[in-house]
């Protein structure tokens, strides 16, 4: 739902994992390898799950074509994030970025490569990747599933999971916790506030803790 994607976003990644972690679900982030194009890139929506793999056996068009399917099924207002499962080729390029964007989806998370990246930085569609490569899919990458579990580092996603993914990580809320997520994180950044409020007043940092309860 666009309302949680869009409230997520006003929150960030560190908020999302302490509220979590206060629920006993602290195995919620993925690799620190995975960042942003743009360091002030922030993203957030519910997940569409991508899993594929290496084979190549596999034509130019065999490939190519299995890839533009990809981009047709991704639902706007969602976010993929994709298991390629390889560590070899770019998984998101300038025009797979532009046809994303222009399908209204929110954004992509690879546990891999991508190129053509100062290009889709300026496009300003928010990807996060592992590193950066010339190598593309072509007659060597093919999608095997979509809408299905994956595993990224220790986190396991589910299809229709949320994220929350800037700077400094990159969050999976199981969809089950979005609400009380969402609601526990906005009371904690009021909170939060107030404490910076009552820092920058001279309050004395202890009394601040003592008073509010975080820090």
């Amino acid at each position: 739902m666009s309302d949680y994607a869009d409230r997520l976003e006003k929150t960030y990644s560190c908020v999302i994992y302490d509220a979590l972690t206060r629920l006993g679900h602290a195995q919620c982030v993925l690799p620190h390898e995975i960042r942003p194009l743009d360091i002030n890139t922030k993203v957030a929506g519910s997940v569409y799950t991508v899993r594929g793999h290496i084979d190549y056996s596999l034509g130019e068009e065999e490939t190519l074509l299995a890839w533009v399917r990809l981009l047709s099924k991704v639902p706007a207002d969602s976010v993929v994030i994709c298991q390629p499962n390889n560590n070899e080729i770019a998984l998101m390029g300038e025009l797979s970025a532009e046809t994303l964007k222009s399908r209204g989806v929110r954004g992509y998370i690879v546990d891999g490569g991508c190129r053509d990246s100062s290009f889709i930085e300026k496009l300003g569609f928010p990807v996060f990747c592992k590193f950066f490569t010339s190598v593309d899919i072509v007659g060597k990458w093919i999608p095997d599933a979509f809408e299905n579990d994956i595993k990224i580092g220790d986190v396991t996603i589910h299809n229709g999971d949320y994220v929350m993914a800037d700077r400094d990580s990159t969050v999976i809320i199981p969809h089950g916790l979005i609400d009380k997520v969402i609601s526990d994180a906005e009371e904690m950044v009021t909170t939060e506030n107030a404490v910076r409020l009552a820092i920058l007043k001279g309050v004395d940092p202890e009394e601040a803790y003592l008073k509010y309860r975080k820090f």
